[in-house]
C-alpha cells in the first residue's frame, strides 16, 4: 500500500507544478497585453516606472485623439496704420468715436511732442469680425494714410497640437492620481507625486498658451499712429489751405528766430571788429606817411 501511495503523491505534485506554470504564463501574457496598451505621447512626461497596480491601464494615443473635438480655424489679424492729420485733438475725437462704434477698446496710448511733430501711438483691440471695418474707417475719415500694413497668421495647427497634448496630459494626470491611491511604498508615492507635479506645471503652461491664442484670435490688434507735422511743405501735406498757411507763417517765424539766435551766438567775433578796424586804420596811416 505504501508503495502505491508514493508514486501517486509524486504525480499529484508534478500536476500542481504544471498548473502553477500555466498560471504564471497566463499572467505574463496579461502583463504583455497591458504593456501594448500603453501608448505614451511624445509630449507627455516620461514615466519613472514606479511599482503600481497593474490593473490600471493608460489610454492609447488613438483613444485620446478620438476624444479631441474638431477645432475651427484660428486666424490672428494684426495691423499697423500711420496717418497724417491736421489737428491732433480733432483726430483723437474721431478715433474715439470710431473705436466705440466698432466695439473696440484702446489698450495703450502714448503721446510725443517735439519741435517738428506731434505724435500719438495707440494700440487698439477690436473684435475680429470688426477689424476690416475699423481699418477702413480710419483710412477714409481721419487723415492722409502714410503707411498701412495688415497681416493674417493661421495658428490652427499650433492650437490643435497644444489642445491634443493638453488632453493627453490631463488623462495621464488622472491615471497618476489613481495610481497614487494604490501605491504601497514611500518610494512609489514620492515618484508618482513628482510626476503629478510636473504634469500639473505643463498643463498650466498649455492652458495659458491656449488662452493667449484665443485672445489674439477673438480680438485683433491694430497699432495706430496719428502724426501731425509742425513744419511741412506743400509737397508733403494734403490738409487744407488754412492749416498750411498757418504752418508757413510759423515756419517763417521759426526761421527768423533761428537766424537771430545764430547771429547772437557770434558775439565774441563782434568784439574783435573794433580792434580790427583800429589796426587797419593804423596800417593805412603808416602807408600814407
Amino acid at each position: 500500500m505504501k508503495k502505491l501511495l508514493l508514486p501517486l503523491f509524486c504525480l499529484i505534485l508534478i500536476h500542481c507544478k504544471k498548473s502553477e506554470a500555466h498560471s504564471l504564463n497566463a499572467n505574463l501574457v496579461n502583463v504583455a497585453e497591458e504593456d501594448k496598451l500603453i501608448a505614451i505621447d511624445s509630449s507627455a512626461v516620461a514615466l519613472k516606472s514606479p511599482v503600481v497596480d497593474a490593473s490600471i491601464r493608460f489610454p492609447s494615443e488613438k483613444t485620446i485623439s478620438e476624444k479631441t473635438t474638431a477645432i475651427s480655424k484660428k486666424i490672428i489679424k494684426n495691423g499697423n496704420l500711420r496717418i497724417q492729420v491736421g489737428d491732433i485733438k480733432k483726430a483723437q475725437d474721431q478715433v474715439s468715436s470710431i473705436v466705440k462704434s466698432n466695439k473696440a477698446y484702446i489698450q495703450k496710448e502714448e503721446f510725443q511732442n517735439n519741435d517738428n511733430e506731434e505724435n500719438i501711438d495707440l494700440t487698439i483691440r477690436v473684435p475680429h469680425q470688426n477689424f476690416d471695418a475699423l481699418v477702413n474707417s480710419f483710412s477714409d475719415g481721419v487723415g492722409s494714410v502714410l503707411s498701412k500694413n495688415i497681416s493674417s497668421d493661421d495658428v490652427t495647427e499650433e492650437y490643435t497640437d497644444v489642445s491634443i497634448k493638453l488632453t493627453n496630459k490631463k488623462i495621464y494626470l488622472e491615471k497618476y492620481r489613481d495610481m497614487l491611491k494604490s501605491a504601497k511604498t514611500t518610494k512609489d508615492i514620492l515618484e508618482i507625486q513628482e510626476n503629478i507635479r510636473e504634469l500639473e506645471d505643463e498643463i498650466d503652461v498649455s492652458e495659458g498658451r491656449l488662452r493667449f491664442i484665443d485672445d489674439r484670435v477673438n480680438y485683433s490688434t491694430l497699432n495706430l499712429s496719428l502724426y501731425k507735422e509742425k513744419v511741412r511743405t506743400s509737397a508733403t501735406s494734403k490738409v487744407g489751405f488754412g492749416s498750411r498757411f498757418g504752418d508757413s507763417v510759423t515756419e517763417g517765424w521759426n526761421s527768423f528766430v533761428a537766424f537771430l539766435l545764430g547771429v547772437i551766438s557770434l558775439w565774441p567775433f563782434f568784439l574783435l571788429i573794433p580792434v580790427l578796424v583800429f589796426l587797419w586804420r593804423k596800417w593805412r596811416n603808416r602807408k600814407k606817411k
